[in-house]
């Protein structure tokens, strides 16, 4: 059970916690669905990235909906996430070697992307952790 009750705003029961103050539910809202549509990184990518963080940040909701699928691997995504297995040990220290990786794989508007994602996605997540969401059943 969460720690809070939710509100009468939003869909989601995540949204519902953040619908407390509905100006930030829906910038919240608004910035996820522009950060987890098709960009210059594919949504599916996103997507593994997501499950990759998932089992490390704490939210038993966010871990619910998957582990990572290799089975949908490309060359990119498999980067893309290595790269976000980095920085789950390393958080904000990363080291520039990291990024001479990336570099070779991704241009630098979609590593912004990809970092963006990725520091939004765990905003999410670590949200989620200390909510103590659940999966529904």
């Amino acid at each position: 059970m969460a720690r809070i009750v939710g509100s009468n705003f939003g869909e989601t029961h995540f949204q519902r916690l953040l619908g407390h103050n509905k100006e930030v539910m829906e910038g919240w809202n608004q910035l996820g669905n522009v950060l987890e549509k098709d960009g210059l990184l594919t949504s599916e990518l996103k997507e593994q990235v997501r499950r990759t963080l998932a089992q490390s940040n704490g939210c038993e909701y966010c871990k619910a909906k998957g582990k990572p699928d290799p089975d949908k691997f490309n060359e990119k995504t498999s980067i893309a996430v290595g790269f976000a297995e980095v920085f789950l040990k390393q958080k904000g220290d990363i080291a520039d070697s990291s990024f001479d990786i990336l570099k070779e794989y991704f241009t630098e508007e979609e590593i912004s992307e990809l970092c963006a994602f990725i520091s939004f996605t765990t905003a999410s997540q670590y949200f989620g952790a200390m909510m103590k969401l659940e999966p529904l059943n």
